[in-house]
């Protein structure tokens, strides 16, 4: 019976996350196929944590009025998750990159505005590289999201062709201790 839930909080998972990209993602950025996702682990314990929720409740109207409300919250925390999931994305092209987040306007991107980077070491191992943009916002790519890497081989490429550098000039580049932009207190 567990394995049956889960087959279906996948499939769930899965389904959602196709209807809402042909739905919602019309821009060029989208149409590449490159992106860079949350993992989909925020989406599947985002519906099994909704899904004990409702259990939750249901048990809490016979048995305990709390149990009702702590379902409740759990509701809450679990669609949070999955909103989190489906409205995170950096999708990217040749030339730009597109920034999506829950509850602020898409932003699209020159490789050329990244202005530099601060590398953070997480509890656990897990690296955030957050790339700051000429606009003065923020970009956090963490190791564990699908793409990461791939989009920051990718963005380093295109911000040299971008910003008319060679190779010479990017002593700072070194992917394997996860840096691919210079320092922010040693912007170029």
């Amino acid at each position: 019976m567990e394995i049956l839930v889960i087959a279906a909080t996948f499939a769930l998972c899965f389904g959602v996350d196709k209807l809402f990209t042909k739905v919602f993602r019309s821009a060029p950025e989208h149409q590449t196929g490159r992106s860079v996702r949350l993992s989909r682990m925020y989406g599947v314990f985002g519906l099994v944590l909704a899904v004990i929720g409702v259990a939750a409740i249901i048990t809490g109207l016979t048995d305990s009025p709390a149990l009702a409300i702590g379902g409740m919250a759990v509701i809450i925390m679990g669609i949070g998750l999955v909103v989190y999931y489906m409205t995170f994305g950096i999708f990217y092209g040749d030339d730009t990159f597109l920034l999506t987040t829950f509850g602020k306007k898409s932003n699209t991107y020159h490789y050329r505005d990244i202005r530099g980077q601060k590398l953070y070491l997480v509890q656990g191992g897990s690296v955030v590289v957050e790339l700051h943009m000429t606009d003065g916002r923020t970009v956090q790519l963490q190791s564990s999201m699908d793409g990461a890497y791939r989009f920051l081989d990718h963005a380093y490429a295109a911000w040299m062709r971008q910003t008319c550098r060679n190779e010479a000039d990017c002593g700072f580049h070194d992917p394997s201790n996860s840096l691919w932009f210079p320092t922010v207190d040693q912007e170029v």
